[in-house]
């Protein structure tokens, strides 16, 4: 049995963001469709409808035409989500900006991308935005041409009562561009269409059994995909409220927001249920409304998994993969799955989705049980990288399979197990040894909140196993207890050689660990820069 699966039937719908938006808002005018609680605003379908017609009518008053782009540069808030469906209307290109850039950050974006129109707050209790910006902009020749503070009277002056609507846009035209992380060099802009969007969302929604009925808690980033297509697309082709609880993520609001507005379902990044599930007053809040959930965005632990299920009250959660070149799902556990299938995989693929696990070296379809890379194809593989021609060829190949840079292996039900990724494979002598792996079993342990395995440069072995370990709270613990408990059941050339306990990892506003800042900083702190940059084969 070959490493292939084909997800179900279904229909891909060649509609665009704004007749997806409108039918629903049509369909349900008096039903609640927003709440933003840290103003306290609540929008009926019908309001967040004209509010996002204004919205785009304000950006065909400054002359954007259909195709040009619009940046959104902010933290979770009413107007992100006003903007992103009045681009969707006004027929332009929303660019998502992360809002932990900084100068040099932005500037690549600006010029990149060729945003006209930026919408930005002059400041938060992060960041001051106006002097980053002031500073990007600085001798740099910029297609930028208005700049809106969101936190000032210019907002207000922007949005236009909606007139005449313009043509809805090609479903295969470009809606969004998202850039990657830019881990392993600079950024690259994700195109995403129309297409890629509403399907996507219908099908991550069918999944999680979505209806009119539901609230939606989305502490998560709407830059980032998990916030803008499994949360508010998701929600905008089926009639569900989304419940944005503050700007950025913060455990005890997003409890309060599921207790105070009745949430059915939460979203999250493994991180942020383990700080849900780790507050000080968690015993406090009702979570009993809640149905279910997606955990994505990393490598979802066993033992968290099981938590939530038992002490959220959330007996449907599901774990997603993808990533944003697939507009983001590609595989997805179903509410009905078993706990410790959706525990254990990353299900299956959505409908018109195809999955094969491919040789690393070859590019063959491998065996069923098979590491390899996980390849997909279907509606939901990106146009394209923005203007870099090389860059998608390399991602998308001559038959239309995106190579995700994952290993996974399949089972013989078709479900998928995601088992690290290829760039994050520690070599010790001569050891293929796998992050996940480890990070897996030292979960099971009892005094373990949160861990984290990098592989560090080693002259004599190439690179040897550190693990960055958070305990939970109260517990105590030394590194010959971790070793020794991973000496009992593991490999010796799997138990960690460094450990470090820590209280936090650094991590991108998306809440994903950022790998490569524990490496920079171990290898600085441990003067490990000679063996760092050793030539390899």
């Amino acid at each position: 049995m070959e490493s292939y699966a084909r997800g179900p039937r279904g229909t891909v719908l060649s509609k665009s963001i704004s007749e997806a938006f409108l039918d629903t808002a049509s369909r349900f005018p008096g039903r609640l469709a927003v709440v933003a609680r840290e103003p306290g605003i609540r929008l009926t379908w019908a309001q967040y409808a004209h509010e996002a017609q204004r919205a785009a009518a304000g950006l065909r008053a400054l002359g954007l035409a259909p195709g040009d782009r619009a940046g959104v540069w902010a933290t979770n808030c009413l107007e992100w989500v006003l903007l992103q469906f009045g681009c969707a209307l006004a027929g332009a290109v929303l660019v998502n900006v992360n809002p932990a850039y900084r100068s040099h950050e932005l500037a690549f974006v600006l010029r990149q991308s060729r945003i006209k129109t930026l919408f930005l707050r002059e400041q938060d209790r992060r960041s001051n935005y106006r002097a980053i910006l002031e500073e990007s902009r600085a001798g740099q020749p910029l297609a930028l041409e208005h700049v809106i503070y969101l936190d000032s009277p210019a907002w207000t002056n922007f949005l236009r009562e909606p007139g005449e609507p313009p043509a809805s846009p090609d479903p295969a035209a470009p809606a969004n561009i998202q850039y990657t992380s830019g881990t392993t060099g600079q950024p690259k802009g994700v195109l995403l269409t129309h297409l890629n969007l509403v399907n996507n969302g219908r099908f991550i929604a069918q999944y999680l059994r979505l209806g009119e009925e539901d609230r939606i808690a989305l502490p998560v980033p709407l830059f980032h995909c998990f916030g803008s297509v499994i949360g508010t697309m998701a929600a905008a082709v089926t009639g569900a409220a989304v419940v944005l609880p503050s700007a950025i993520f913060d455990a005890g609001a997003t409890l309060e927001a599921i207790e105070r507005e009745r949430c059915t379902a939460v979203y999250g990044v493994p991180a942020m249920f383990i700080a849900e599930l780790q507050h000080a007053e968690f015993a406090r809040f009702d979570l009993r409304s809640l149905r279910t959930g997606v955990m994505a965005g990393a490598p979802c632990p066993i033992e968290v998994m099981k938590r939530v299920v038992r002490d959220m009250h959330c007996p449907e959660i599901v774990v997603a993969y993808g990533q944003t070149e697939s507009a983001p799902v590609i595989t997805m556990s179903r509410t009905d799955d078993s706990v410790e299938t959706r525990c254990t995989t990353v299900g299956g693929p959505l409908p018109e989705t195809e999955v094969r696990i491919a040789s690393p070296s070859t590019g063959a379809t491998l065996p069923a049980g098979e590491q390899g890379e996980l390849l997909a194809r279907g509606y939901m593989v990106m146009k394209g990288y923005d203007e870099e021609p090389a860059a998608t060829a390399a991602a998308i190949d001559a038959e239309g399979w995106l190579h995700t840079g994952d290993l996974a292996v399949m089972r013989p039900d078709g479900y998928f197990r995601i088992t690290g990724r290829a760039r994050d494979m520690i070599i010790r002598g001569g050891e293929n040894i796998y992050p996940r792996e480890i990070e897996e079993f030292l979960y099971s342990h009892p005094k373990i909140s949160d861990v984290q395995i990098v592989g560090l440069p080693d002259e004599r072995l190439g690179e040897t196993v550190l693990a960055w370990i958070r305990l939970k709270p109260g517990e105590t613990a030394d590194e010959e207890e971790i070793r020794a408990f991973c000496r009992a059941r593991l490999a010796h050339y799997k138990v960690p050689q460094h450990i470090r306990f820590v209280d936090a990892f650094p991590m991108t506003l998306s809440g994903k660990v950022q790998k490569y800042r524990i490496r920079q900083h171990e290898i600085a702190e441990r003067g490990l820069e000679k063996s760092a940059g050793a030539e390899t084969a």
